[in-house]
């Protein structure tokens, strides 16, 4: 029998996997009330979701929320997710990947001791490591850069203000789908078609290291692995870490050409030196067999339906 939560607590739940987990959590937990934490100005509205607007970095709004609420269950999605942009802002990728999270924690553990947090870290606190191969959880951690390292910093944390808790851990693999930030390749790569296609902009795409392979899944995939986890029984004080990945890898020259046979008009590719990353590793790929021996879950949409909807 699948764990059943009364009361939720979503945070990040207006970005761009919010939009599908959202709804899977709905659906899953029906009878549950839900809270959508927003960041002040943000308008996201999700069907079934109560809103609350504060930073998850203001820890008396935080604590007051958590307070108030004493969910069973928390979902921590909230993050500055573009590790571009963690490079040039690594004070505050540090303030709210860590922060954030360490608030959360921090006030879980005043009003909800024994909930049950499921942090979304990622695949980049790998870092190095990938050099050596596929990864699994036990792999050590060597990120990179900022975001990878503050993601790692909170895990690291978090069975210590929480200690009491039922944590899980998930670690995914690229993913994508409509609705991402174009600052990510996949997007990047279908909106520049989509202007060329329009004629907004000449046959020719500027893209960043055509030669790194990653391991990338949907975010349909990706949200029903998580809510997999989240209806495995479990016992107070528990501590799960979870890939989520597919096992395989795409090189993004491959995945070009996959772009190039569903597009409607020709285009050329130019390296753009500013979409360069210094800490890529050349491939980056993931077993998720922890995760698929403990739920069942394995991801069911390939790159061809990737690519399809992302163009779609």
């Amino acid at each position: 029998m699948s764990v059943r939560y009364q009361r939720i607590l979503l945070t990040g739940g207006s970005g761009f996997v919010g939009g599908y987990l959202a709804p899977a959590i709905a659906a899953a937990w029906p009878d549950a009330d839900r809270v959508l934490l927003r960041r002040p100005g943000e308008t996201a509205l999700r069907e079934g979701w109560r809103t609350c607007d504060a930073e998850v970095t203001d820890g008396a709004a935080i604590g007051r929320l958590v307070a108030d609420l004493r969910p069973d269950l928390v979902l921590h999605l909230a993050a500055q997710a573009a590790i571009g942009a963690s490079a040039e802002l690594a004070e505050a990728t540090w303030r709210v990947n860590f922060g954030g999270t360490l608030e959360l924690a921090h006030a879980c553990q005043r009003a909800c001791p024994t909930t049950t947090f499921f942090f979304v870290s990622s695949s980049e606190v790998y870092g190095w490591s990938f050099r050596d191969g596929v990864v699994d959880e036990d792999t050590p951690l060597h990120p990179t850069n900022s975001y990878a390292r503050a993601k790692a910093a909170a895990e690291s944390m978090l069975p210590d203000v929480l200690p009491q808790a039922r944590l899980i851990v998930a670690r995914p693999f690229n993913h994508t789908g409509p609705g991402q930030d174009v600052r990510f390749v996949l997007p990047s790569l279908a909106q520049q078609i989509a202007d060329v296609e329009a004629g907004r902009r000449p046959p020719r795409l500027e893209l960043g290291n055509l030669e790194a392979s990653r391991d990338f899944l949907d975010v349909r995939d990706v949200c029903a692995a998580y809510v997999a986890m989240l209806r495995m029984p479990a016992g107070p004080a528990e501590r799960s870490v979870f890939n989520v990945a597919s096992g395989g890898s795409w090189k993004i020259a491959d995945l070009v050409e996959k772009f190039r046979a569903h597009a409607r008009a020709p285009f050329e590719v130019t390296i753009d030196p500013r979409r360069l990353r210094p800490s890529d590793v050349p491939v980056a790929v993931g077993s998720a067999k922890r995760l698929q021996q403990a739920t069942g879950w394995e991801p069911t949409i390939g790159v061809d339906a990737i690519v399809e909807a992302l163009l779609a």
